[in-house]
């Protein structure tokens, strides 16, 4: 068998990806620390001395994935168009879990980039909090996705505890309550507000509604409708995510940047304009309610994930 990492004399090299095509290439990769829950209590309360651990856990971790040829010898030099790092607490566990994602357009993959951020996000919430308690563990440290190249898109099987991952199919605005909603490519969402331009948007739990697709598509064919985006008066139509799984409280991240908390599932009925067009509603059975943790702009087929 011929290994494209080693030379002819039979000791490692930098990879020749010359004849290689360029692609848009996308890594995820996770990483976790494990803590005494007063300690995560801490860094949560912004009770660390030394400061904002997970704003310095951030940088760290975006400046790890652009110096990681610098530190991992046959890495290539790679011109990186995005590193983001997100972190999830886990009271029940006591750990913080570090996701970072890495994309590029070129000729070899950024999983490397993707995993070494997540490792220095976590190395850094261990040197900030090591004071209030020195026996942090750091773990679970693995790559999760990856698309682009020759092997396509792969995501990690880890069973019942993996995650839900779609896509937008649809955003869907109207300027009041009340109406059917128009169908438009992005929108910024604005933090603890909703969609900008949208008439739910305000300081409330329901500020962005989100439907299931598979629930328009079956409402469709037993009541032989032709309902599309914005018909059952929903912002977000998702496809891929089973609703069945998700609980008030759960989150969605959606594209880059913006999460959704699930504040309601479901509401009450009442006549509407929508049950007056069509005959049937969804949103009061099936529509997940949420108000607006991060914001950012999102845009149609953006990736959804159930975190």
């Amino acid at each position: 068998m011929d290994f494209t990492h080693i030379n002819e004399q039979g000791r490692a090299r930098m990879v020749d990806v010359s004849q290689k095509e360029n692609s848009e290439r996308m890594a995820r990769a996770r990483a976790e620390v494990k803590m005494k829950p007063e300690t995560l209590q801490a860094i949560k309360s912004g009770g660390v001395k030394k400061g904002d651990v997970l704003s310095v856990a951030q940088v760290a971790g975006v400046m790890g994935a652009k110096k990681t040829p610098d530190l991992i010898p046959m890495c290539h030099p790679l011109l990186l168009s995005s590193v983001d790092i997100d972190f999830e607490f886990d009271d029940l566990n006591s750990r913080i879990i570090i996701y970072s994602q890495v994309k590029n357009n070129g000729q070899t993959g950024v999983e490397m980039e993707a995993i070494t951020a997540a490792t220095i996000a976590a190395l850094t919430i261990y040197d900030m909090g090591k004071a209030l308690d020195r026996w942090m563990e750091i773990g679970g440290i693995r790559l999760v996705e990856k698309s682009g190249g020759k092997s396509g898109h792969l995501l990690k099987d880890e069973g019942e505890s993996s995650r839900q991952v779609g896509s937008l199919y649809s955003i869907c605005i109207s300027p009041e309550r009340g109406q059917l909603k128009r169908e438009v490519f992005q929108v910024n969402v604005i933090s603890d507000y909703g969609i900008e331009n949208d008439g739910h948007a305000g300081p409330w739990g329901r500020q962005v509604t989100c439907l299931n697709r598979a629930s328009v598509l079956k409402a469709n064919e037993e009541h032989g409708l032709d309902a599309g985006p914005g018909d059952f008066a929903e912002n977000l139509l998702i496809d891929g995510i089973d609703f069945k799984q998700i609980q008030v409280g759960s989150r969605l991240k959606l594209g880059d940047s913006v999460i959704l908390e699930v504040s309601q599932i479901g509401k009450e009925d009442h006549p509407s304009v929508v049950t007056r067009t069509l005959g049937v509603t969804l949103l009061p059975y099936e529509g997940l309610f949420c108000r607006v943790i991060q914001g950012g702009k999102i845009k149609k087929a953006d990736r959804v994930e159930v975190i």
